[in-house]
Parts: structure tokens; C-alpha cells; sequence
């Protein structure tokens, strides 16, 4: 735990989704945000978890002090399967007919999704047509679907900090039901999950988790 020696609470982890988590989907985090996160570090150890590559996720939240291993998912799938999946979907979502297809429109696209269950049925349309390419699908961010190798969920993190002397580990994110992509690490054994609405949901929670280092009425 040397590493983290600063930390009043060093063998405590906080994980936190990005996306609909710590800021608003695809934005910057707010600075009330960034101030939640500099007090909270100070006492525990935080990570940030997320399917976007590390140039992304540091245009949202800003540089981050280290980077733990990535994947490559074309590498992992191959080639030909790649090019089958994609051309799948590309066919798939030309065939919908959406009142909402520019990026300007996600806000309204999302509002449609939760109504005519958009995006669940792509993911069993996946399922059903690439049972065996060892492919695990679910609904995340704002308007999008993850695909991934089965194992390679957000759980995936833990086995690169479990030789960190972490007791405990909290998880915050607003994907947190069955076929959300933050369910598997929300209900892991090892972690205390926290299912969160939006970020002012997130700063709440937080906040509550670790009153003694905010003033009452904030």
C-alpha cells in the first residue's frame, strides 16, 4: 500500500463509471465534480472504469494519474468475425426506421429507446444471430450498446488491483440493472455496488458515504 500512503483510508477503493456516472453523456465533468473528487482522493483511492479509450476519457474528466490495461477487441475477435458483426449491425440499424438518427438528437433518440425498447432488442437480435463468438452484449451510455469477450465486463478491472491490499471496494454507476453494462461489477462479491441515477445522484451518494468530509448542507 505504499503507493497510496497519502490516502487517509489507503485500503479503500471507489470505483466510478463515466458515462451518466461523473458527468453527463459524451461531456465534460462539471467542477462541482472534480471538487468532489479532490476531497474524496484525499481519503481513499479512486478509479475511473469505461469502455471509451483513455484520449476520451481524459477530454471528460481530465488527466488521469495512471492508466491499467487495455484490449484490443478487433485483436481478441479477429478479422472475419469483426467484419460479420459490424456488417450485421450497419444492415440492422439501416432497416430501423427512428425518428432520431443525428448525434444532436441522442437526447430525444433516448427518450424514444426507453419507450419502444430500441436497443433491447438489438442486443437479443445479437445473441440470437453470434451465439458462438464468445460475445457478451448490453445496454450502456447514453444511446449505445457495448460489446465485448464474455469476461471482459468492468470486473475485469479487479483482477488488476487485487494484489493491492484494497479491503474494500465501492462502485458507482447508472447502469446498474440486468443488462446494463455496470450490472456484473455492481453485484461482484468483492464490491459494494452503488446504483446511481445521474452525477448530482452520484455527489448525493458520495457524500453520504463519506459525511465527515463535507461541511452539513452541501
Amino acid at each position: 500500500m505504499d503507493k497510496w500512503k497519502d490516502r487517509k483510508q489507503p485500503d479503500t477503493l471507489l470505483l466510478f463509471d463515466v458515462d451518466g456516472t461523473l458527468t453527463p453523456a459524451r461531456r465534460s465533468v462539471t467542477p462541482e465534480m472534480l471538487e468532489l473528487l479532490r476531497v474524496v482522493r484525499k481519503e481513499v483511492v479512486i478509479g475511473f472504469v469505461g469502455g471509451s479509450d483513455l484520449a476520451k476519457q481524459q477530454e471528460q474528466l481530465g488527466p488521469t494519474r495512471e492508466q491499467l490495461e487495455s484490449q484490443s477487441f478487433i485483436g481478441w475477435l479477429g478479422e472475419e468475425k469483426y467484419k460479420k458483426l459490424v456488417n450485421f449491425l450497419l444492415k440492422y440499424l439501416a432497416d430501423i426506421d427512428l425518428p432520431f438518427k443525428r448525434v444532436e438528437e441522442r437526447n430525444k433518440y433516448e427518450e424514444y429507446d426507453k419507450i419502444h425498447k430500441i436497443r433491447p432488442k438489438l442486443v437479443e437480435a445479437l445473441k440470437a444471430n453470434f451465439k458462438d463468438f464468445s460475445l457478451t452484449y448490453s445496454i450502456g451510455g447514453q444511446i449505445s450498446i457495448d460489446v465485448f469477450p464474455t469476461g471482459w465486463d468492468k470486473t475485469y478491472c479487479l483482477k488488476h488491483v487485487k494484489n493491492d491490499g484494497f479491503k474494500t471496494i465501492h462502485f458507482f454507476g447508472d447502469k446498474a440493472y440486468e443488462g446494463g453494462n455496470d450490472w456484473e461489477i455492481y453485484n461482484h462479491e468483492l464490491v459494494i455496488g452503488h446504483s446511481v441515477k445521474n452525477p448530482d445522484d452520484t455527489i448525493k451518494q458520495v457524500k453520504e458515504l463519506f459525511p465527515h468530509l463535507f461541511k452539513v448542507g452541501l
